[in-house]
């Protein structure tokens, strides 16, 4: 399990353009990375249109907002297209970030045990240490939270 104040893993996946970015190009910023399960599912698309809203005061403090999911460069492409998200969305269709941080866990929804995507937020600072982990957030004010951290 990750732990405040070490060194956030770092990655390289493909955003919905299908080009390379890596976690390394954004340090002297503040990032905020979170994880969700699918694209244009209620809770995720909630999600992201709060971080959305939200996105001008995100780079008013410095901050560059990341959100991964196993969901393809297409599908990202469409779901940022669909609901006009301005901020990154990156491809981890092999899991190497979402393993990586940890948030790929058993989840249970409606009596059945499987394993996903836990909604997970991570704060990363400057110097590209981990300086908050927000397990388990919820859709709806998950961006609001983060940005009252910042």
């Amino acid at each position: 399990m990750l732990q405040t104040g070490e060194k956030a893993p770092q990655f390289t996946l493909q955003n919905a353009r299908g080009e390379d970015v890596s976690l390394k190009d954004f340090l002297g910023k503040k990032v905020v990375l979170y994880f969700y399960p699918k694209d244009n599912t209620p809770g995720c698309t909630r999600q992201a249109c709060a971080f959305a809203a939200a996105y001008e005061a995100f780079k008013a403090k410095n901050a560059v907002v990341i959100g991964i999911s196993r969901d393809g460069v297409s599908s990202h492409a469409k779901f940022a297209e669909k609901f006009n998200l301005p901020f990154i969305l990156l491809s981890d269709p092999d899991r190497q970030a979402i393993e990586a941080y940890g948030v790929w866990q058993e989840k249970k929804l409606y009596g059945k045990t499987s394993m996903g995507v836990v909604r997970t937020t991570f704060l990363i600072d400057e110097e590209g240490n981990i300086a908050r982990i927000m397990p388990k957030v919820k859709p709806d004010t998950n961006a609001a939270d983060t940005l009252a951290m910042l």
